[in-house]
């Protein structure tokens, strides 16, 4: 198991997933600066990578998250960030939009923080299973992440997808499989011991074989977008 160097996360069944968003993040590093704000940040698990390239972080989330989160600033993301106009020189949201049931409020929100010429960089689940339900609204194609960040005024720089058909379907089969875990915790700590094996196989090989999808874009688990503010 390869679990992420800057997440807490240690889970056998998809480190793929935190090993995907180390690289994407290690990308875009080069764009982090001055002020950044790290929108939906629940237990702020990226703070200390984030450090080592802005100035000052900055955790935005709402009293009623499902995380043990303690939020520099407390906002409904449907609904207002509560920061001044020009703000921020980053803004960071990880798996936080399929969350939010006013999307382009949202968006409209970050573009209003930012400075100008300053970068958005947002992550995106795709084929992803229903999570912290009953607040798991939407899931975004390219295109529409495309229209909604251009429609609140963004340039797209690069709409990135975070693996292929195969990392798809090996996630698929793990969190399918998780659920099976089930009884005594006698029995589940059998049953996962037997999965184990499996989990990190589908994964390896994952990686191995999405290198014959040409198409990752249609069958991708997630995404990452990098915007500018004009």
């Amino acid at each position: 198991m390869k679990p992420s160097k800057y997440h807490k996360n240690k889970s056998f069944h998809n480190w793929l997933v935190y090993r995907t968003l180390d690289r994407h993040l290690i990308k875009y590093s080069k764009y982090i600066k001055g002020i950044l704000v790290d929108l939906g940040c629940g237990e702020k698990p990226y703070k200390e990578f984030f450090l080592k390239y802005c100035n000052k972080y900055i955790g935005v989330d709402w009293s009623n998250s499902l995380h043990n989160v303690k939020p520099d600033v407390i906002s409904d993301l449907n609904q207002k960030i509560n920061l001044p106009s020009e703000y921020a020189d980053t803004a960071v949201a990880i798996s936080v939009m399929e969350h939010l049931y006013n999307p382009q409020k949202f968006l409209n929100e970050v573009y209003r923080i930012l400075k100008k010429d300053s970068y958005f960089i947002l992550q995106i689940p795709w084929q992803w299973w229903v999570h912290e339900a009953p607040y798991d609204y939407f899931r975004y194609t390219p295109y529409a992440l495309k229209y909604l960040l251009e429609n609140a005024g963004f340039e797209i720089i690069e709409i990135s997808p975070q693996g292929g058909l195969f990392s798809t379907l090996a996630l698929k089969l793990n969190y399918f499989t998780l659920r099976l875990i089930k009884g005594p915790k006698f029995l589940k700590l059998l049953i996962k011991l037997f999965l184990i094996p499996m989990w990190n196989l589908s994964q390896y090989l994952a990686i191995l074989l999405d290198k014959l999808d040409r198409h990752w874009m249609l069958e991708a688990p997630g995404y990452f977008v990098l915007a500018r503010k004009k």
